[in-house]
């Protein structure tokens, strides 16, 4: 029992010592600058319409997001639409659920539910909406006397805020401009073949090309082997397609 006790505890102390996403002291103090930069724009803002505990609530749900655009910039969940998107769908549905519900105790989590469904579908998924759902139902009087207002300002104007700080810290680094339409273009680089098959990416490989990016990428290296030998068993096994696709449709599919 003790072994067993000790073996889990140094697992567990192995996960945490870990570092999947390897990034140079540079690009932390970038991320670190941006986030001051975009937060203390943020706060600026609300302080003008809101009071100090409204203004807290709602540069908490940015600060998530400046999380995403200044040490992930390139993530799914960091590209504009979802910036855009997840916030304003998300305080739309939190207003709404604020008005028609007067308890919070079902309004709150009614409000996150619906945004998480929202994001979704729209395919703007961003974590810190749910905290912009949650902040329309629970964030007090002066919040809700805003109504659909609270949509406009502080939200869009802290969302538009936030973008151009994104955009403007980023770009003096080519490697991490922000949206990536803004990366500077290059060339792809050919895969190398064996016998006319794809060499077998090793754990080595995708350690070197993770530190070679400097940047913080949010896929695991499991992931990526995950999704590497599913590609592979695609391309060896033309039967693993479905089999609603005949033979007629087998291009479309």
């Amino acid at each position: 029992m003790r072994r067993t006790g000790a073996a889990v505890l140094a697992r567990l102390l192995l996960c945490l010592r870990q570092d999947d996403h390897p990034a140079s002291h540079r690009e932390k103090l970038i991320s670190a600058l941006g986030g001051f930069i975009g937060i203390l724009l943020v706060f600026w803002v609300s302080a003008g319409v809101l009071d100090l505990h409204g203004t807290a609530l709602v540069v908490g749900s940015m600060g998530a997001s400046a999380v995403l655009l200044f040490a992930v910039p390139h993530g799914s969940l960091s590209r504009p639409w979802p910036l855009l998107g997840g916030h304003l769908l998300s305080g739309a549905v939190g207003v709404t659920c604020a008005q028609w519900l007067a308890e919070p105790l079902f309004a709150a989590p009614l409000a996150v539910a619906l945004s998480i469904a929202l994001m979704y579908y729209l395919r703007c998924l961003h974590p810190p909406g749910g905290a912009t759902a949650l902040v329309a139902v629970v964030g007090g009087p002066q919040i809700q006397a805003l109504g659909y207002a609270f949509l406009l300002e502080p939200v869009l104007v802290n969302v538009l805020v936030m973008l151009a700080a994104a955009v403007l810290v980023n770009y003096p680094f080519p490697w991490r401009r922000y949206p990536r339409a803004l990366l500077p273009a290059a060339p792809a680089a050919p895969v190398p073949e064996r016998a006319g098959e794809k060499l077998v990416i090793a754990h080595s490989d995708l350690v070197y090309a993770l530190s070679e990016l400097d940047s913080y990428i949010d896929v695991s290296e499991e992931d990526l082997l995950q999704i590497y030998a599913l590609a592979v068993r695609h391309a060896v096994e033309p039967t693993a397609l479905p089999e609603v696709c005949g033979a007629a449709a087998m291009a479309r599919c």
